[in-house]
């Protein structure tokens, strides 16, 4: 089945390389060379870059779960310390354990109960693996928003056995190795240490009879489209974050959570400075003398601005409301227009002599800025 373009599935496992080696930055890079490593090593290896090629598709996994940790101050604080977040109380999205992952103190609470009293430890049921999307946009679809439908690949519960994994009729039964627990009690020395049960593989239970769809798996493969609202104003980078939408529990937990992540195409004649939009307009040498009347082209459609006579180049004009929608629903900020005027690179013999005739009608003080700085100058060396 074709994969849908943008996808990144995350893996739980500890990956084995270092996460500074695998993006190839030095352990002291500040956050800035991070990203840029991530997205240099991301866009080569994408799988739309690459369809069919699995290893491409593990490297960029891997490359994914190596960005999220990095650039994450607290998970890499954590990683420089401990070389691993596959077991800290924060690792919880993309990949990393989540709710009911044991901590240190879990453990030993575990080895002293045993020792003094015992007690039964039931089967932690762990969340769903997170999901990640990247979706691009267009510069006007990000500032006024915009409805979007995706296809995105992902486990679903199995439409035969509901996701029991077990065949039409048939149920699974509790491990009778471990209980249902999933893990059994092995003694060394003093302590009682538990370890994944070899019968269920950690399942607690045991499934006779296989559904023939999944294979007993419980939960099978499907491309379903999926509705994401663009809000209005929002930037590159932008993570939406839809809660219960990821992949289901394999141990009875919670879905895990989907987050689509924007990336907003650059537009050859507005840029972006906050909730404003920016955009240089080119006047002639006649129009910024005489004044004009422009079409200046905004996010709403063209816009009539009025350019006085005596206008200097790089002067900027406001057209108020006609930036970008805030996040928070405050109105819209502003338009800043920066004129720019030209001056004519080649001259026949008839417009050069136009020009000094024109030179040589201005009066002293048409212009009081150059001849200002010429007073000054004379002043100084005199």
């Amino acid at each position: 089945m074709a994969k849908a373009p943008g996808v990144a599935l995350t893996s739980r496992p500890v990956p084995k390389r270092d996460y500074y080696e695998i993006l190839g930055i030095p352990r002291d890079a500040d956050a800035k060379a991070v990203k840029s490593a991530y997205r240099k090593l991301a866009h080569k290896f994408h799988p739309d870059k690459n369809p069919g090629d699995q290893v491409a598709e593990a490297r960029f996994r891997e490359i994914s779960e190596a960005y999220e940790v990095l650039s994450d101050d607290t998970k890499r604080s954590y990683y420089d310390r401990f070389g691993s977040v596959g077991d800290s109380a924060f690792a919880t999205g993309f990949g990393f354990a989540g709710a009911g992952a044991g901590s240190v103190g879990d453990i030993f609470s575990d080895i002293f109960s045993d020792i003094f009293g015992g007690r039964t430890k039931t089967r932690s049921k762990e969340a769903g693996r997170d999901l990640r999307y990247n979706l691009e946009v267009t510069f006007e679809e990000a500032a006024l928003g915009v409805d979007k439908q995706v296809v995105i690949p992902r486990w679903r519960s199995c439409h035969k056995c509901v996701g029991t994994g077990a065949a039409p009729g048939s149920a699974p039964q509790y491990c009778q190795a471990c209980g249902g627990t999933g893990e059994v009690r092995v003694q060394q020395g003093f302590f009682s240490v538990a370890k994944t049960c070899g019968f269920c593989r950690g399942r607690g239970k045991i499934i006779s009879e296989p559904c023939k769809s999944c294979s007993g798996a419980g939960r099978e493969r499907v491309e379903s489209p999926f509705y994401v609202h663009v809000p209005a104003g929002s930037d590159d980078q932008t993570v939406l974050k839809f809660s219960g939408e990821g992949e289901p529990s394999t141990s009875g937990g919670t879905p895990g959570d989907l987050r689509i992540v924007l990336t907003v195409k650059q537009h050859p004649l507005f840029l972006r400075e906050g909730e404003n939009v920016t955009c240089r307009v080119p006047i002639s040498f006649v129009q910024a003398s005489l004044g004009t009347a422009l079409d200046v082209p905004t996010l709403d459609g063209r816009v009539r601005m009025k350019v006085p006579p005596g206008t200097q180049s790089g002067r900027v004009f406001r057209l108020r409301g006609k930036g970008l929608p805030s996040r928070e629903g405050k109105g819209r900020g502003d338009q800043l227009v920066t004129v720019h005027v030209e001056v004519p690179q080649e001259l026949n013999e008839r417009q050069r002599q136009i020009l000094k005739e024109f030179d040589a009608l201005m009066g002293k003080d048409s212009e009081p800025e150059l001849k200002g700085f010429w007073d000054k100058v004379k002043e100084l060396f005199s």
